[in-house]
């Protein structure tokens, strides 16, 4: 097997469905770039019985699109030994060659069938998903060592289609893997696999940017700085990722122009909006359109949900937390400077943008946070918290409220040295304290925490944190 950063877990769930005793039926989704492809082929490498993948519907209108799906899933079976001189008119016929394939191989091994895409070659009136479930029902489920693997980017076609599939594929997956971007650790890992050898701090601004996507770290160049990538990636003359924002959402979203509208709504408030916000600030309507669409992007990490502490489900708000969407959002296409990160490296934007941005981190790193506090055993909320009065509030980043009734009310900074609390900032925090004890009435202990890059210098204030995480133990 190649070597494959991270997935730990999930490179064990595929090896223990490829020994099991049964036919398994494996979903692995998650946004787009973020290696499921390269995960299946490598664990399964030249084991897989067939492997197909779906045409990309975007160059093709829907008409000619159908036929060439089936065309080209014809090729898939001539290449794997198929004898069949008739391309299949339609996907009943397809699955049938496909099984008349199966059938003359050997049955006392397993038989691995890899499909990628599918969500693609869901064409519409073409009848795909009714063959695919007579596939699996009918043949696949009880032939005992078959191993179907599907994939998709469109992670909300496979939530509606195949996971909560209300129909003839309900409740027949055996493993769903939702595969997530590298975590820091694992980003530091991988850059070091290509030769890039950059220190915590340089990875974490690396990742504030284009976040844990393999195929978007694979573009980072040993022997450049940071930001000689980072202008490298998005702001020179044909960088790589300039045009990753339109394209991600165009090949991943069935509306795209909507989703990107919720974006564009979500990017104006960093503590998020609620639906009725969304609605009133991108024109959307009532129905259940818009509820689709948050859901497509939640499917694809690329917003969270949270109830506001001590809110109601009614006040539930959306944010962002991809970094790439966050970053595009802010910088992409909105420069003609070929050298716009090198030659704004301390202006107010950017530091604006980076403490922003190592907040986003933090809340996709929880678990590292919790292990560091040493409470990862321990039942927790955790989500933004901000003040309802309208003077005189405040709010804080990260409010972790726990089963053993503590709260940790953390603080994220990013800076390039200690972060020294001097005697306005310390008011700040007494005032923020004061308030969220007011608003919340708590009845728990509540202790300061800071997470920041290089920990807490040395002042008369210092007292004040009872915690301090470094971004060290975030790369654990």
């Amino acid at each position: 097997m190649a070597e494959i950063i991270g997935r730990r877990k999930e490179i064990k769930e595929l090896q223990d469905c490829y020994q099991s005793k049964r036919s398994e039926f494996i979903v692995v989704y998650g946004r787009r770039r973020v290696g499921k492809t390269y995960l299946v082929n490598n664990v399964f490498e030249d084991r897989l019985a067939f492997q197909h993948t779906g045409l990309s519907p975007f160059e093709l209108k829907d008409e000619v699109l159908s036929q060439s799906q089936l065309t080209n899933f014809y090729s898939s079976l001539k290449r794997y030994g198929y004898k069949g001189n008739d391309k299949p008119d339609d996907w009943l016929s397809a699955f049938d060659a496909l099984i008349s394939l199966l059938s003359s191989q050997p049955k006392d091994k397993p038989q691995v069938v890899f499909i990628d895409e599918i969500a693609w070659m869901d064409t519409p009136r073409s009848g795909f998903i009714t063959a695919f479930e007579h596939f699996w029902n009918g043949w696949g489920a009880n032939r005992g060592n078959l191993k179907l693997v599907v994939c998709s980017s469109a992670a909300s076609w496979v939530m509606d289609n195949i996971i909560n599939n209300r129909g003839g594929l309900f409740d027949r997956t055996t493993r769903e893997i939702h595969l997530s971007p590298f975590t820091l650790g694992e980003t530091s890992d991988y850059l070091d696999s290509i030769g890039v050898t950059y220190d915590h701090y340089d990875v974490l601004q690396t990742y504030m940017a284009v976040g844990g996507v393999p195929y978007y770290l694979s573009f980072i160049q040993p022997g450049m700085s940071v930001a000689e990538n980072i202008d490298n990636l998005f702001f020179e003359k044909n960088a790589k990722l300039k045009n990753e924002y339109k394209n991600l959402f165009s090949s991943q979203f069935a509306n795209p122009e909507a989703c990107k509208g919720i974006i564009d709504c979500l990017t104006a408030n960093k503590t998020g909006c609620t639906r009725a916000e969304i609605m009133e600030k991108g024109g959307f309507s009532s129905g259940g359109t818009l509820s689709q669409q948050i859901k497509s992007l939640m499917a694809s990490d690329f917003i969270m949900s949270y109830v506001p502490y001590k809110g109601k489900k009614r006040d539930m708000k959306y944010k962002i937390i991809d970094p790439f969407i966050l970053f595009s959002t802010k910088f992409a296409q909105k420069t003609t400077n070929d050298h716009y990160w090198r030659n704004n490296q301390n202006s107010a934007t950017l530091n604006t943008w980076r403490g922003l941005a190592f907040e986003n981190v933090c809340f996709s790193h929880i678990p590292q946070i919790k292990t560091a506090l040493g409470i990862n055993g321990v039942q927790t909320e955790v989500l933004p918290w901000h003040s309802e009065q309208k003077s005189g509030g405040a709010q804080t980043d990260m409010i972790i409220d726990r089963a053993d009734r503590i709260v940790n009310i953390c603080e994220m900074k990013f800076y390039n040295t200690e972060f020294v609390v001097d005697k306005d900032y310390d008011e700040k925090l007494r005032n923020k304290l004061d308030v969220f004890l007011r608003e919340t009435k708590l009845r728990k202990s509540v202790l300061m925490t800071l997470v920041t890059t290089y920990g807490l210098g040395q002042s008369r204030y210092s007292g004040r944190f009872q915690n301090v995480i470094t971004m060290d133990q975030l790369f654990l």
